[in-house]
């Protein structure tokens, strides 16, 4: 055991010295360095007007590109090899179209199987009247659930890049709020008679394109891009203060994450049945009837809604920065 010093003799050790150092107590070297006043600078006038000369000179020299030798010759070369570049990117690319296959031809690579199976067994596999669909979203649906996501991740992105910081203060907010009264409408009388007459149709309309996307064209991508039109025309008509009563941030996010949730168990449990050759519980159904298909109608209206939300979220974010 180390036995206990006297805090004067401690005091007069060099790790003491070297603690105080360290907490910023003592400065060792105070005192001892030898400190003088500075004297305010004062540049020569000879010397500000010979910096003043040789700056002038610098840049005559730089961007004189009338007599600038380098410069002329980088200029034509730079010309020269841009059109040499773009004939020979037009040689290549009528290089290759030359040697496709001819358009309709049946030994194309793409008639091949995949289509085939389509047209021939799409009705009877997926139940869906509409073949596109029941390609999107039964045998392409992994693809479809990829893109639904990457509009989730493009709103989160706008969300955090052009959203107000709430950090800096109520006051921060409402003076936002009242530059976007700016662009709000004054009682425009043509522009609310016309969004009460069309946003009901458009609503009832795109409503009606996504359920009926396996019976027809349509399905949730442009359903939903028709409810989000219909949104933001009436969100122009009547404010931001109306339109939040029934759709704000928290209400977009929740819907956007049950619908993703949802295609994703729907297409799980999908996925599984037909991976391990498992019959399906859920039922085809008729064709031609608004409950058939399967899973498909489901999965329409969730991408019918990430679409419709990630449309007006767009829009309100790069308008307000907030909802």
């Amino acid at each position: 055991m180390s036995r206990k010093i006297p805090e004067q003799q401690y005091e007069k050790t060099i790790s003491y010295r070297f603690r105080q150092w360290l907490d910023g107590t003592k400065d060792p070297f105070l005192g001892t360095v030898e400190m003088k006043p500075q004297k305010e600078f004062h540049e020569d006038d000879t010397a500000v007007e010979k910096r003043k000369e040789e700056k002038k000179e610098i840049f005559a020299r730089v961007f004189d590109t009338e007599h600038n030798a380098e410069l002329r010759m980088f200029r034509k070369l730079y010309r020269l090899f841009s059109v040499l570049f773009c004939i020979g990117l037009v040689f290549v690319l009528l290089t290759g179209v030359s040697h496709l296959p001819p358009f309709g031809a049946a030994d194309n690579p793409v008639n091949n199987e995949v289509p085939r199976r389509y047209i021939e067994n799409g009705l009877q596999e997926t139940g869906a009247v509409n073949i596109v669909t029941g390609m999107i979203l039964d045998y392409r649906a992994f693809d479809t659930l990829g893109e639904s996501h990457v509009l989730f991740v493009a709103t989160c992105t706008v969300l955090i890049l052009l959203r107000i910081d709430k950090k800096k203060g109520r006051n921060s907010i409402e003076e936002w709020e009242a530059n976007d009264r700016i662009y709000e409408p004054k009682n425009d009388i043509i522009l609310q008679t016309v969004a009460k007459l069309l946003v009901p149709p458009i609503m009832i309309f795109g409503i009606y394109v996504i359920l009926c996307g396996h019976l027809g064209p349509g399905g949730g991508f442009s359903g939903g891009a028709v409810i989000g039109a219909g949104l933001i025309l009436y969100l122009n008509a009547f404010g931001f203060a109306k339109t939040e009563r029934f759709f704000t941030a928290k209400t977009y996010k929740w819907m956007s994450f049950g619908a993703l949730a949802c295609y994703a168990l729907a297409k799980s449990y999908s996925f599984y049945t037909g991976a391990n050759d498992i019959h399906s519980i859920i039922p085809l159904g008729t064709p031609g009837a608004i409950l058939s298909s399967g899973l498909i109608l489901l999965l329409n209206i969730c991408v019918g809604i990430v679409v419709a939300g990630t449309m007006y979220t767009f829009y309100v974010m790069f308008r307000k920065g907030g909802y």
